[in-house]
C-alpha cells in the first residue's frame, strides 16, 4: 500500500455564491448594463437505472446540490451572445435564426439549442446574453450538459414570459425537459435520453426522481440518507468522459435493432420472467446483442426493486442491487473502464454497502453507499488505491437529494 493519498472535496456553491460569481462575470464581460437575474439547475446523480431511458425504461436520479449558474439578459434582437468562466474562448456571437443542426460546435450548442429548440417548438424567444458558471464537475458522468441547459431554459422562460417553470407546473416543465433533449440532441449532437434533463427540471429536495421513460411519468421517491445515518459518496474518476465519440450511439443502436428483430417498440416490453427475458435472448442476432438486451432488461427489473426497498424504509438492502447494476455494466453493456472498477472495488474492500458507476460511462464517475461515520475512510481506501494502481487522482462529493432549475 502506498503512503496515505489526499483526498480532494468538490464543494457546491451556496445560492449566493454561484449567484454572484456569474453576475460578476457577465458585468465584467458585458459592459453595457446589468444581467436581468439569476438562475441555476442541479447536476444529477443516477442511483440506478442505466442505459434504460432510451430504452423506455426506469431510472431513479437525484438533483445534485452542485449547479450551473447563468446570469442572463434579454435583448431586442436576434443575436446571442454567451460566455463561460470554464471556457476559454471569450465571447461568443451566433445568429439565432442561422441556428440549425451542425452550425454551433462546443458548448454554445447546448445554449443556442435551447433558444432553438423553444422556437422550434412554437414558443416565441429572441436574443439574449448569458453568462455561464459552474460547480458540476465537467465530463464527470454528472450531467453538467444537462444543467447547462435546463438553466438556460427556466432563465429564457422567465425574461419571455413563457410561464412554464411555475414551481409544481409539472407539465410545463416536462416540455421544458423535452425541449432541451431536443437541443442536446439535434444541435449538440449527443443522442442521450431524457433522464437527464428530467432530474433538472423535475427533481425535488429530499427525493429521488422515478422516471418512467416509456411515458414520461415520475413518482417522487422519499430518499432521505441522513435519517439512516447514510451516505452517497460520489467518486470522480477524472478519466476521459465522452459520450460523443460513438460509443453510446452504438449501445443505443443495438438496443433498437433488437426491439426491431423482436417485434418490440421498446425493450421494455420484454420482461424478466422465462417467457420474457429467455424468449428474447434466444431470438437474437449474436452474443454482443444478447448482453446488450439482458443488461437493459436486468436493469430495469434492478430499478423496481430498489424503488420497494427505499419505500419499504430499508435503505441499507439496497447494495446487492447495486453491486449487480455495476456487474452487468461492465460485463453485458461494457460500458465501464479501468478507473471505475477500482473504485467500485476499492470502496466495497473498505466497507461500502453497495458502490457501481453511475452515469454513460468510458470514464465519468462511480457511487459508493457507505455508513455514514465511514465516509473518510471509504474516500480515504479508493484515493489509495488509485494512488497504487497509479491513475490519476479522483476527486469526491457528497450528493444529497436537492431542489430543480430555479
Amino acid at each position: 500500500m502506498s503512503a496515505a493519498a489526499a483526498v480532494r472535496w468538490i464543494e457546491a456553491w451556496t445560492p449566493e455564491q454561484g449567484s454572484a460569481r456569474v453576475r460578476s462575470l457577465f458585468e465584467a464581460r458585458f459592459a453595457d448594463g446589468a444581467p436581468d437575474g439569476t438562475w441555476s439547475a442541479p447536476g444529477r446523480v443516477n442511483l440506478i437505472g442505466e442505459h434504460t431511458d432510451y430504452n423506455g425504461g426506469l431510472c431513479l436520479p437525484i438533483a445534485l446540490p452542485h449547479r450551473t449558474y447563468v446570469a442572463l439578459r434579454r435583448r431586442d434582437d436576434d443575436l446571442v451572445r454567451l460566455v463561460s468562466a470554464q471556457e476559454p474562448d471569450g465571447v461568443r456571437e451566433v445568429a439565432l435564426g442561422a441556428v440549425a443542426p451542425g452550425t454551433v460546435d462546443g458548448w454554445a450548442g447546448y445554449v443556442v439549442g435551447v433558444a432553438w429548440a423553444m422556437r422550434e417548438a412554437g414558443l416565441a424567444v429572441g436574443g439574449f446574453d448569458v453568462a455561464v458558471d459552474s460547480c458540476v464537475p465537467y465530463g464527470a458522468g454528472l450531467s453538467s450538459s444537462a444543467a447547462l441547459e435546463a438553466s438556460v431554459a427556466v432563465a429564457l422562460d422567465a425574461v419571455f414570459g413563457l410561464g412554464l417553470a411555475r414551481p409544481g407546473d409539472d407539465a410545463g416543465r416536462t416540455q421544458l425537459a423535452t425541449i432541451c433533449v431536443r437541443a442536446e440532441n439535434e444541435i449538440a449532437g449527443a443522442p442521450t435520453g431524457g433522464m437527464d434533463q428530467a432530474a433538472a427540471l423535475r427533481a425535488r429536495p429530499g427525493h429521488a426522481l422515478l422516471l418512467d421513460c416509456l411515458d414520461g411519468s415520475v413518482r417522487q421517491v422519499p430518499f432521505d440518507l441522513a435519517a439512516h445515518d447514510l451516505t452517497l459518496l460520489v467518486v470522480d474518476t477524472r478519466a476521459e468522459h465522452a459520450l460523443v465519440d460513438g460509443q453510446y450511439a452504438a449501445r443505443r443502436a443495438s438496443c433498437e435493432a433488437a426491439a426491431a428483430r423482436l417485434g418490440v417498440e421498446t425493450l421494455r416490453e420484454i420482461t424478466v420472467d422465462p417467457r420474457g427475458l429467455e424468449w428474447a435472448l434466444d431470438k437474437l442476432d449474436g452474443e454482443e446483442q444478447v448482453r446488450r438486451v439482458r443488461h437493459v432488461v436486468t436493469e430495469i427489473d434492478r430499478v423496481t426493486w430498489f424503488v420497494a426497498l427505499l419505500d419499504a424504509g430499508v435503505v441499507d438492502a439496497v447494495g446487492p442491487l447495486m453491486n449487480a447494476s455495476h456487474a452487468s455494466l461492465r460485463d453485458d453493456y461494457e460500458v465501464s473502464c479501468r478507473e471505475l472498477d477500482v473504485v467500485v472495488g476499492s470502496a466495497m474492500a473498505s466497507g461500502a454497502i453497495g458502490a457501481r458507476m453511475t452515469g454513460g460511462g468510458f470514464g465519468g464517475s462511480a457511487i459508493a453507499l457507505v455508513r455514514t461515520d465511514a465516509v473518510e475512510q471509504v474516500a480515504q481506501a479508493v484515493a489509495e488505491a488509485f494512488a497504487d494502481a497509479g491513475l490519476h487522482p479522483p476527486a469526491f462529493l457528497v450528493a444529497t437529494a436537492q431542489a430543480p432549475a430555479a
